[in-house]
């Protein structure tokens, strides 16, 4: 006779493994790099260890790109399969939302004219203190 074996349903999975079966990082390298790199949080907890375990009910805020997409962990997969199953995964119940390049609305302060007019009480400062 054979001997029986059953397997138990998972309640956890790897953060890394998981992006990767739901095909929202292109390897499973890449998605341990996002997660080093700081650009996967779950309920809002900055997460940089790609080994931290994921669980159904999660919410999974990840910055790919220039855009952050906040999904909830419905499955947690047992394989990389196709697009359609990928998506059986999670739900995202709003769309990606577009991060700002911060380095566009940063400018040196250096960088721009100074204004004459609004310079000028500045300067006449040690005129007024008899530093003549």
């Amino acid at each position: 006779t054979g001997v029986k074996t059953w397997a138990l349903p998972i309640s956890s999975r790897r953060l890394d493994k998981w992006l990767w079966f739901a095909r929202l990082a292109r390897s499973r390298a890449r998605a341990a790099q996002l997660c080093a790199a700081g650009g996967v949080a779950i309920g809002g907890v900055t997460i940089t260890k790609p080994h931290h375990s994921l669980r159904c009910g999660d919410w999974v805020t990840i910055a790919l790109g220039r855009q952050r997409r906040r999904v909830k962990v419905l499955a947690l997969g047992t394989r990389r399969g196709p697009a359609a199953e990928a998506r059986l995964l999670y739900e995202e119940p709003a769309p990606p939302e577009r991060i700002d390049d911060p380095a566009a609305r940063w400018t040196p302060l250096l960088m721009e004219e100074p204004d004459p007019a609004a310079l000028a009480p500045a300067l006449s400062l040690g005129k007024d203190a008899g530093h003549d």
